[in-house]
């Protein structure tokens, strides 16, 4: 691994405390830039395995044009709702009641 890349000095780790908001009074400051120059090396590690390939491509493509089209259809009247039920009253349609009876 590149050394100079990967240097953290100690103004970058004074910035990077500063932004996390972390302060190094619990731990002594040599070991705090250990553990974060781990960190570092670790995301080293796993760009190396990380592809260029699209991580999309494991999944089925869905095609347009099997998707139902956008185009805006006469919907059912009133009128035909009460044809189709007895349930359908003031607008609504009458349901048993779910909450309360055991369920």
């Amino acid at each position: 691994m590149d050394e100079k890349r990967n240097a953290i000095d100690e103004t970058t780790l004074e910035n990077l405390l500063y932004l996390s908001r972390l302060s190094p009074e619990s731990t002594d400051i040599e070991t705090l830039g250990a553990q974060v120059r781990q960190i570092v090396d670790y995301f080293e590690i796993l760009s190396r395995y990380a592809g260029d390939e699209n991580p999309y491509d494991a999944y089925p493509t869905t095609e347009v044009e099997r998707l139902r089209a956008g185009d805006v259809v006469k919907s059912l009247e009133p009128g035909d709702l009460r044809k189709m039920t007895a349930e359908y009253m003031d607008g609504y349609f009458r349901v048993p009641k779910v909450l309360g009876g055991g369920a």
